[in-house]
Order: structure tokens, then C-alpha cells, then sequence
């Protein structure tokens, strides 16, 4: 039986792990695969009367096909910064306006481009993965501080440390997981 004082920061390392794969899981959906989805563009910044703002703040995003999205803006004086945000971003795509309506068409992947993508992919998971070791070090040492202030025993540092290894395994996997499910997205044709 662990004590508190160790149930206390295992829980929270477990929180932030599971910030950390679910903040894993929001980058990867931002990442084109050759279908379209609103997810691509939903978190685009876009610089409104000088206030940064989400797009999915300031239009409706729709995908009525599957290889194009429509941006349809909540006020029409917002189109032209839409424009620039998406233009400005590494989404390598180029709005078409009709003056209501934004269309993006998404085109398919070239061979050269889903392997870019599938870098992404593996660079966004490494990232994760260093955040969750962090949090495993950094409670290691919540741990090992309260041991050396006799407030928990060896035995309980020692249960304690093999709980936080179980969950650091549990969410590496967890985003290993989720990032396998994004590359093979990606290299669907």
C-alpha cells in the first residue's frame, strides 16, 4: 500500500501525462492527411482586429467533400485575414473567395509529401515522449524529497517508483499508439 504523500504525486504526474497525449492527439488531427477535415484548419490562428483568434471562433467550417473544405465566415470583413492566416501557414494550401465563402481544396498527398508528414508525425511523438519522461523525473524527485524528509518510507519510495513507471509505460504507449493511428491516415491513398 502506497502512502498518500506518494498517491498524491503519482496522480498528479498522471494528469499531466494525460494532458500531454491529449495535447499529442490536437496536434496530430491538425496534420493534413489527403482527406479533408475541418480539425486542419479549426485551430489556425487568424489575426482579427489585432487579436489573435481560432478560426472556429470567427467561421463555420464544413468539409462537403472529401477532398475540399468551405470556410464560411460569421463576418464577411474577417475574409480577407482567413485568408492571410491560411496562406501564412504551413498547411501548403491556397483559399479560392468568392467573396462568402472560402474553399480549400485539399490535394492529394505526393509521395515525397506524406513522408514529410510522417516526420511530423514522429517528431510531434518524441516531444510527447520527452514531456512524459519529464514528469516522471520531476515526480521521481517529489518522491525522493519526501523520503529524505522521512515523510514517507524506502518502501513506499520504492512502491511509489514502480507506479510511476507502470504509468509513464501506460502513456507512451498510449501516444505511440495514437501517432500509429496518424501515419497510417497518411499513407491511406
Amino acid at each position: 500500500m502506497t502512502s498518500d504523500i506518494a498517491k498524491d504525486i503519482l496522480k498528479e504526474a498522471e494528469d499531466h501525462m494525460l494532458k500531454t497525449n491529449h495535447a499529442l492527439d490536437l496536434d496530430l488531427r491538425a496534420i493534413r492527411t489527403g482527406r479533408a477535415s475541418p480539425m486542419l484548419v479549426e485551430r489556425l490562428m487568424v489575426n482579427y482586429y489585432d487579436t489573435p483568434t481560432p478560426l472556429e471562433q470567427l467561421a463555420t467550417i464544413a468539409a462537403p467533400e472529401p477532398q475540399m473544405l468551405t470556410i464560411r465566415p460569421f463576418d464577411a470583413h474577417s475574409m480577407k485575414d482567413i485568408e492571410r492566416a491560411i496562406l501564412a501557414s504551413d498547411l501548403g494550401l491556397t483559399p479560392n473567395n468568392d467573396g462568402k465563402i472560402i474553399r480549400l481544396i485539399i490535394p492529394r498527398l505526393s509521395e515525397e509529401r506524406r513522408n514529410e508528414m510522417i516526420k511530423l508525425v514522429h517528431k510531434r511523438l518524441e516531444e510527447a515522449r520527452i514531456s512524459i519522461r519529464n514528469i516522471r523525473r520531476d515526480a521521481q524527485d517529489n518522491l525522493r524529497d519526501f523520503e529524505k524528509e522521512k515523510m514517507m518510507s524506502e518502501d513506499d519510495l520504492k512502491r511509489a517508483r514502480e507506479d510511476l513507471q507502470k504509468l509513464t509505460d501506460k502513456y507512451i504507449e498510449q501516444a505511440e499508439a495514437t501517432s500509429q493511428r496518424k501515419e497510417e491516415e497518411i499513407r491511406e491513398v
